[in-house]
């Protein structure tokens, strides 16, 4: 099949719209289910180049919750502690598949942002991971195949009209890429970097210790960086994101961005919060919506009188900013990549209130003395990779 039409393009005006291959040959995917659209299908296949990415950097099956051509999640697939199997609302599931830990990481991390996502994972979708993403809201999945079993889980989801994409693993795209804007033709070698420990081998702060989990987390903050709308920051702990920030105008707003949903991320294991008495029957997303509300500056919206109710068995008390502060004091050994360079040592006093130690970002501002003197005051340690990572 060299080319498959779509309902519309970005929005239900923008018709004829389609995807086909200018070269005349087969499109690398298979539709199982469902009838995906021109955004889900940017999504897939960005999501599939950073589990692909992912899988082969770290040895590891690797999984992506995008939404709007950027991630909400990504991870791979560590074993997840009871904490994080309760604010990942899969602690009720049993033992989990590495695929599975992947991408209830990849979604639990920001789950606001990962409402109604599309997922790429970098291995065959089993059971266990078609059992999490059953109950979710998602628009859609794109794996190099899947169990039977699993298959048959997600043909059920949305009334059979859930979208499962099969994509040909072994595909490799030509290495020139193309794309219009105005009807201008802008043409562009494909960004190939590989993104390993050599990248990460010129440290440039007193500070030259970075352990292997380190670099590995490094290395997650990078290759998510290479899928994800620029300017665009990356915070990472044990091998999943905890907070992206994408498509901001200016560095430090990228680091206050995703530092506040890494701060969230956080808050969200404090046993003020894991301990909150939801009503019986609320529904998956407006316990979410609770949860950042309370966790945030407009806790009221959820704890005033005639709203609480509907929301908590037991009125829950004030999550003090005080309190809030002693909790993430305890978040630490966080790794940040940086698509650009940050011009000045306010995102690295940023960083560090959300448990930065590890850095890695290009370098070349004129102000790198300033930023590698602040990475000092704290003890960081800072890689120049040399390497930009615009993606747009």
């Amino acid at each position: 099949m060299n080319e498959l039409e779509l309902k519309y393009g970005c929005n239900p005006n923008q018709k004829p719209s389609r995807i086909f291959m200018e070269n005349g040959g087969d499109l690398p995917i298979t539709v199982l289910s469902g009838r995906p659209g021109y955004i889900n299908f940017l999504d897939a296949f960005n999501g599939w180049q950073l589990v692909k990415e992912l899988k082969k950097a770290t040895g590891l099956p690797a999984a992506t919750s995008f939404k709007h051509v950027s991630p909400a999640g990504a991870a791979v697939g560590l074993p997840m502690t009871d904490t994080l199997k309760k604010i990942y609302w899969v602690d009720d599931m049993g033992d989990l598949s590495p695929l599975a830990c992947a991408y209830a990481r990849a979604r639990g991390a920001d789950r606001m942002s990962s409402f109604g996502d599309f997922i790429s994972l970098s291995d065959v979708c089993d059971v266990d991971t078609a059992r999490i993403i059953k109950r979710e809201v998602s628009d859609g999945v794109i794996a190099p195949g899947y169990e039977p079993d699993a298959l048959e889980i997600l043909k059920s989801k949305k009334n059979g009209n859930y979208c499962v994409i099969q994509i040909d693993e072994n595909y490799v795209p030509d290495p020139i890429e193309r794309k219009q804007v105005f009807g201008i033709t802008f043409e562009q070698g494909r960004n190939e970097l590989k993104i390993d420990d050599e990248l990460l081998s010129n440290v440039v702060t007193r500070n030259k210790n970075i352990p292997e989990a380190a670099k590995r987390d490094l290395a997650i903050s990078l290759i998510t960086l290479k899928y994800t709308q620029s300017n665009s920051v990356c915070y990472v702990k044990d091998g999943q994101a905890i907070g992206i920030g994408a498509g901001q105008q200016s560095r430090v707003h990228c680091t206050r961005l995703a530092g506040q949903k890494a701060d969230n991320w956080f808050l969200r294991q404090a046993p003020q919060v894991l301990n909150l008495q939801f009503v019986d029957g609320i529904k998956r997303a407006d316990r979410d919506n609770a949860i950042d509300v309370y966790i945030g500056d407009e806790y009221m919206d959820v704890l005033s009188k005639g709203r609480w109710e509907k929301i908590f068995k037991v009125k829950p008390p004030v999550f003090s900013d005080e309190e809030k502060r002693v909790w993430l004091d305890q978040m630490t050994d966080v790794a940040l990549g940086s698509d650009a360079f940050f011009p000045f040592g306010d995102n690295i006093d940023r960083a560090k209130k959300s448990g930065v130690k590890y850095i890695a970002e290009p370098g070349g501002s004129v102000r790198d003395d300033q930023v590698i003197e602040t990475c000092d005051k704290y003890g960081m340690a800072m890689v120049f990779t040399g390497i930009r990572l615009f993606h747009h």
